[in-house]
């Protein structure tokens, strides 16, 4: 799989997006501008320029008419995606972590910053998804997160929850409709922070990634945890693809805590391991710093990744990977039959 990298961040990125049907790629970064690319060649179709602080986070609608974006300069921003225009702006008290559409995009959610006196929150915006249309100003929900900061939050399966990773490594979820707390489990280690969170295609599971190591399968309707990832670095970022049984995992170390004689250039890869299985089945190099955001392609056809190092390297899988992941498949198939025939 030879990557192809796009260069367009001047500083370390911070998520990347694909549309729906997975011809476009959105990336954030610290540099203050989002780009939006060719998933198939790397072109780059556009950046979109206002924001007056890092980047955090992106998301585009169902329909790939508008992207929503959130900032370090305490706002969420509205764009229409042909032409690069800011349709709108809603400020906040602190800084936007995380944003999201429901699934008819519909509805927005963003994740505000605990600082400066103000509690951490989350935000419920409705939203028009027609470049013409005004956008209304009014909050349609605030959830206030109480005990600890969210850092990552999104919508189930029918928007019937909204699930949210803390600081504290729990899992909440919550009526998506009043905004009433329903369950908080303590799923990784205690004050391990939840880093990225990235919901199957019928957002009825979801995976989070955690600086304790681990990356957790979960369900949205009751936050059992259904599979567990150990890794041997602190993860940043984790992910599930469409059409194979897969989830991708990154992180790393930073490059200032590496030694010369430590783990392997702090590793830098992005790990593949089998949803059901949990094995690490294999590694992909290349980042010169640690994976901040992995993302799947819907149509299964490839997955991007983006790292500290300014670069974002996407890679379309060939032949081989899928031959690959028909043998090994098969071969556990084969096993657990010729158990369950021998128990017999």
């Amino acid at each position: 799989m030879r990557p192809i990298l796009l260069k367009g961040h001047e500083r370390p990125l911070t998520q990347v997006k694909y549309n729906r049907d997975g011809d476009l790629i959105f990336t954030t970064s610290k540099d203050q501008q989002i780009c939006v690319w060719f998933s198939h060649n790397g072109e780059r179709l556009g950046t979109y320029r206002g924001h007056q602080g890092a980047i955090w986070s992106v998301d585009v609608d169902p329909t790939s008419t508008i992207i929503a974006s959130g900032s370090a300069d305490n706002t969420i921003r509205l764009w229409d995606i042909k032409t690069g225009k800011c349709l709108k702006s809603w400020e906040f008290p602190t800084a936007v972590k995380r944003v999201e559409f429901n699934e008819d995009g519909s509805k927005l959610l963003g994740v505000t910053e605990k600082r400066m006196g103000h509690l951490g929150t989350i935000v419920v915006l409705d939203i028009k998804i027609d470049v013409e249309a005004e956008q209304s100003d009014e909050k349609a929900l605030t959830i206030v997160c109480e005990e600890s900061k969210a850092t990552v939050a999104g919508w189930s399966y029918l928007s019937k929850y909204i699930i949210a990773g803390h600081e504290d490594g729990s899992v909440s979820q919550y009526d998506a409709k009043t905004g009433d707390l329903i369950y908080n489990i303590p799923v990784h280690e205690l004050n391990s922070s939840i880093t990225d969170m990235q919901w199957s295609s019928d957002r009825t599971y979801f995976i989070t990634a955690s600086q304790d190591k681990t990356a957790k399968l979960i369900s949205a309707k009751d936050l059992e945890v259904l599979k567990s990832y150990p890794a041997d670095t602190p993860l940043n970022t984790a992910t599930i693809t469409a059409k194979k049984d897969f989830v991708i995992l990154g992180g790393g170390q930073a490059a200032s805590e590496v030694t010369t004689t430590s783990s392997r250039q702090g590793r830098f890869e992005a790990r593949f391991y089998h949803k059901i299985f949990e094995d690490e089945i294999g590694r992909v190099r290349g980042h010169f710093g640690p994976l901040n955001s992995i993302a799947a392609d819907p149509t299964g056809k490839s997955y991007a990744s983006g790292g500290e190092d300014g670069y974002v390297r996407v890679h379309h899988f060939d032949k081989g990977y899928f031959d690959f992941m028909y043998e090994v498949e098969r071969e556990r198939a084969n096993r657990q039959q010729q158990m369950g025939t021998a128990t017999a």
